[in-house]
């Protein structure tokens, strides 16, 4: 196994077109990494360069302690998934997943010990003998993914993997995916642009935005400690509420049309200061009418979930979104909310970062 390790890596493309600016940061030995963002962010450019199949414009890119940027991608040592599977339609399963091993010239015993392991591992041995077109998505994938661990890489690399496949079996493939790479103990690399994937698979957790990283750290660091309104609003669903307010005379509160609001931590910025707090959905709650310090929303929808109701309205004339359990709010009016002073974040308006 190897850990990766990105300093300063960059890319240009012609006319000056920067996809990638500046990432640096470690994927330590047998962790489970996640690219995180938005389409057109970079994560994908970032994860081909790591694959040497994207030129490097600037920094270094090592796998196992030796900087790659100039090894030819099938010397990396690396196996990669894609999003559409690539698998040779005319082959059977059994010969798509041996294809890299007799390229190798890999003995023929041991390509059949590799290829009957991987397949009792993900559970195809039944589709051996298929081609592709007789499999469902989801086989389909199993037999990408047994395709790179016959080659038993020292990294694993995904790229948007599962976003082919349905709700409910992209659900499945999750659990299976980490429940592999756990027990197979390699590094791997992967990349989505869904923030649900991204939270429940990662070690590392990586939120990039606009070519550059935003934060690093464990998913509920990332979730509980966001360091920039990008982050807050990009991880947790439903999203992130952002209500505009300032920075109240009384130490300790933030004045929310003209309420005033207790946070947990005040802010090094003068009285007045143009903020925005954010809350998110699931630390709103309900308190009767008049008690001090409660934020009055009047619901315009309600979402039915089954255990639980997405109510959306406005607060401090923000949209805002509360969930609560089902039936504990009607489908229409004005309710007052509290706040735990401890659940609220506080990020500047001009720079977006982190109060």
């Amino acid at each position: 196994m190897a850990a990766v390790t990105l300093e300063g890596v960059s890319k240009i493309y012609h006319g000056g077109v920067q996809a990638v600016r500046n990432v640096s940061f470690d994927v330590p030995d047998g962790s489970f990494c996640v690219l995180v963002g938005p389409s057109g962010c970079g994560k994908s450019t970032l994860l081909r360069m790591i694959a040497g199949l994207e030129t490097i414009s600037a920094g270094t890119v090592g796998i196992g302690g030796r900087v790659v940027n100039d090894v030819e991608p099938a010397d990396r040592d690396i196996a990669m998934v894609f999003q559409n599977y690539a698998l040779y339609p005319h082959m059977s399963v059994y010969d798509n997943m041996a294809y890299g091993l007799r390229n190798r010239r890999t003995p023929k015993p041991e390509i059949d010990e590799r290829v009957r392991e991987a397949a009792r591992i993900l559970a195809i041995e039944p589709y051996l003998d298929r081609k592709p077109r007789a499999l469902s998505g989801g086989q389909r994938q199993r037999v990408a993914m047994g395709r790179a661990i016959v080659r038993k890489p020292q990294v694993f690399l995904f790229d948007e993997p599962l976003s082919n496949l349905d709700a409910k079996l992209r659900v499945q493939m999750r659990v299976e995916i980490k429940r592999l790479q756990r027990s197979l103990g390699v590094t791997s690399v992967y990349v989505t642009h869904d923030q649900i994937e991204a939270m429940t698979l990662s070690d590392v957790l990586v939120v990039m935005n606009a070519g550059q990283v935003e934060q690093i750290g464990t998913p509920i660091e990332l979730y509980r400690r966001p360091q920039t309104r990008f982050v807050a609003g990009f991880l947790g669903s439903p999203a992130m509420n952002f209500l505009p307010g300032r920075i109240g005379r009384e130490p300790g509160t933030i004045m929310l049309d003209e309420r005033p609001i207790r946070i947990a931590t005040p802010p090094a910025a003068a009285p007045d200061t143009q903020v925005e707090l954010g809350i998110r959905p699931e630390d709103l709650r309900l308190v009767p009418r008049g008690q001090a310090g409660a934020l009055a929303m009047h619901i315009e929808f309600v979402e039915e979930l089954g255990a639980t109701q997405l109510v959306h309205g406005r607060i401090a004339a923000a949209p805002a979104t509360v969930q609560v359990p089902t039936g504990a709010i009607p489908p229409e009016g004005t309710i007052e909310l509290a706040v735990d002073p401890a659940a609220t974040h506080l990020f500047d308006v001009a720079s977006g970062r982190r109060l």
